[in-house]
């Protein structure tokens, strides 16, 4: 594939992603700046390995890249507590049936429901970064995060508790 028509290509299947990447991006890393540094060398990675594309979803690709790198950076930069340690008794997951976690989402401010997700461990919130706000399916979070698709489930089911734990909490003490 000549250079130009690498590009061509590239810039009709990869840029229109640029939003997305820089939204996991800037979740990943909490911080604009770095956000920012991530997606830019994503992009470049993603332009050199561009022949190794065999079709599929594009965005899934992209953001596959986009966490990856991230993660590198983050090793790279030495980035202490990504990662809270998992503690099975305190993420029991319960019953949905009355379904307080939609309730209470619907109640609570977009502002504190983003402050909150940021705070929470980074694979709760990257798996409901690209689940809630990017949509993407289960089998493509699993395909980027290199994970079982239980592994989604569960991390959604425990993310999602643990959202709901803590802006209960925070909604308390307001009232």
């Amino acid at each position: 594939m000549e250079e130009d028509e690498k590009l061509s290509h590239f810039e009709q299947a990869i840029l229109p992603h640029m939003d997305a990447a820089y939204n996991l991006a800037r979740w990943l890393a909490r911080n604009e700046q770095d956000a920012q540094d991530v997606v830019q060398d994503a992009y470049l990675r993603a332009f050199r390995f561009f022949g190794g594309y065999r079709g599929g979803s594009s965005r899934a690709w992209l953001l596959k890249i986009v966490r990856n790198t991230f993660y590198t950076w983050a090793q790279q930069n030495r980035m202490q507590h990504m990662s809270e340690p998992f503690d099975e008794h305190l993420h029991v997951v319960e019953s949905d049936d009355a379904s307080p976690e939609t309730v209470l989402v619907k109640k609570a401010d977009g502002q504190l429901v983003r402050r909150v997700l940021e705070e929470l461990p980074i694979e709760f919130r990257e798996t409901l970064v690209m689940r809630e706000l990017e949509g993407m399916s289960y089998k493509e979070i699993a395909d980027i995060a290199d994970i079982p698709l239980g592994t989604v489930m569960s991390r959604l089911a425990r993310g999602r508790k643990e959202l709901q734990k803590r802006l209960m909490e925070i909604m308390e003490k307001e009232t």
